[in-house]
């Protein structure tokens, strides 16, 4: 896959715990333009917010306020602000049930007192510490307690409402937007914070924004690379091409994402980029395939040493390789068989087709070792496996990482990989079957994309 444009969320993503930009992201981004890759930020945030990593960074672009105002260097690429009527409507549910309010436009953030505070950096580092469990009794304070001592006016909030408004920030927690979304279908409620909901357009997102840029640039949604943490990131890290959740992100991010990598502060940035052989690595060679590059990371762990020079398999160890691939053929006729004797009967065949493709190989070409004839073989198996994926209706993708895991769990308590003397494979410890065993999730994964087929059936019905 070709990446011609990567965004960044800002808050827990390109910015770390202490409100930074880490020097290996610096360096990461840097990078990224070198090799002509546009950059840009994807963020909740306004551009008046943003304006300094633009700089700092040398940035081509930025989606603000989840899709809402969009510009590049040069000029601004699309503004959509809230309807006046939705945003009297909103000052006034405000007023009515004593919630804070605060709105945003192209130069800051005009409304709450309190809000702004809650913006601020000193803020925003303080609120990592209140346990989710509190959240509730931090907004009630704020909207029953404190804003009894500053109370918003209304007069002044239809007063900022008479320039363009892109975003509302309500003060509430989940449960709560969840109430007040319902009397506001026209709009789209979103949150980055557990204190705050984001209210914008229906239809827009951080993902319609990149969208709209790329028909600027000339790329396509399917060539972006995207980074987040929260929950108004889950939309773009669905759609993109390539996805990254942080380290430090929600269950949601972590869900929807093709690659979860360290957190915002912990090089996050910088090692997915090399994972995924974006930036180049002094130590190893990073595949753009990135189940290639779980399976490098198994073998990293479990031999201590990974390949970098493309190589022959000798004689004995392509038969150890092929052995493994036979026991897994079986393992496939044994879960096609309804009996043990259809299942012998498979097996027989299986020798069969054996000793015909022998013969079809030998009618090919002399026997020699040859690098490209291995690599032939084995792409050829690849393909088609990915072609009985296919035709089964299966999406492999979350089943790798399934997979992926489970083999992970197989060192043992030595921190060391075992191996058969015979074999030469990988064995598993004691304890891996009841921890690791990957066959629940399997099952549960399929069940899973059954249920997806089925509600698109019956809504294609409807």
């Amino acid at each position: 896959m070709e990446i011609k444009a990567v965004f960044f969320d800002i808050d827990g993503t390109l910015v770390n715990d202490s409100r930074t930009v880490l020097k290996s992201t610096e360096q990461a981004i840097h990078s990224l333009k070198q090799q002509g890759i546009l950059v840009g930020l994807a963020t909740g945030r306004g551009p008046f917010f943003v304006q300094s990593f633009m700089e700092q960074l040398d940035l081509d672009f930025a989606v603000t306020y989840n899709g809402q105002y969009i510009f590049s260097k040069e000029k601004v690429i699309s503004a959509k602000p809230i309807d006046k009527t939705s945003l009297r409507h909103l000052i006034q549910y405000a007023h009515q049930h004593k919630i804070e309010i605060s709105f945003g436009t192209k130069s800051g953030m005009v409304g709450s007192k309190i809000m702004s505070f809650g913006m601020s950096k000193f803020s925003q580092w303080t609120s990592r510490f209140v346990p989710k469990k509190m959240t509730h009794l931090v907004n009630k304070g704020f909207n029953h307690v404190i804003s009894k001592a500053l109370p918003q006016q209304q007069n002044d909030l239809f007063k900022s409402i008479q320039e363009p408004i892109y975003q509302v920030l309500i003060l509430a927690t989940p449960r709560e937007t969840q109430s007040i979304e319902a009397d506001f279908p026209n709009l789209k409620f979103t949150r980055s914070s557990p204190f705050a909901a984001d209210i914008i357009n229906q239809g827009m997102s951080k993902l319609e924004g990149i969208k709209l840029v790329g028909k600027e640039y000339g790329f396509d949604i399917n060539q972006v690379m995207a980074f987040g943490d929260s929950d108004n990131d889950v939309e773009m890290l669905a759609g993109v091409g390539m996805s990254i959740a942080m380290g430090n992100g929600t269950s949601r991010v972590k869900e929807v994402a093709k690659h979860t990598t360290s957190s915002n502060s912990q090089d996050g940035i910088h090692k997915a980029l090399e994972h995924f052989g974006i930036l180049a690595s002094e130590k190893v060679f990073i595949s753009s395939d990135h189940h290639f590059n779980k399976v490098k990371e198994f073998h990293g762990i479990m031999d201590e040493c990974t390949q970098e020079e493309p190589i022959l398999w000798t004689t004995e160890g392509a038969r150890h390789r092929a052995g493994f691939k036979v026991e897994e053929l079986v393992e496939f006729l044994r879960a096609a068989s309804p009996s043990e004797e259809i299942f012998n009967q498979s097996v027989q065949s299986l020798h069969k087709a054996i000793d015909k493709a022998s013969d079809k190989v030998k009618q090919k070409s002399n026997a020699e070792m040859s690098l490209v004839g291995q690599v032939d073989a084995l792409i050829d198996m690849l393909y088609f496996t990915y072609g009985s994926f296919v035709l089964m209706g299966v999406d492999p993708e979350r089943l790798f990482e399934i997979v992926h895991q489970a083999n992970m769990g197989k060192l043992f308590p030595d921190g060391k990989a075992h191996f058969d003397p015979v074999t030469h494979k990988i064995l598993k410890p004691d304890d891996w079957e009841k921890n690791y065993a990957p066959e629940p999730a399997i099952k549960k994964e399929l069940e899973r994309q059954i249920q997806a087929y089925q509600r698109n059936c019956e809504k294609n019905e409807e």
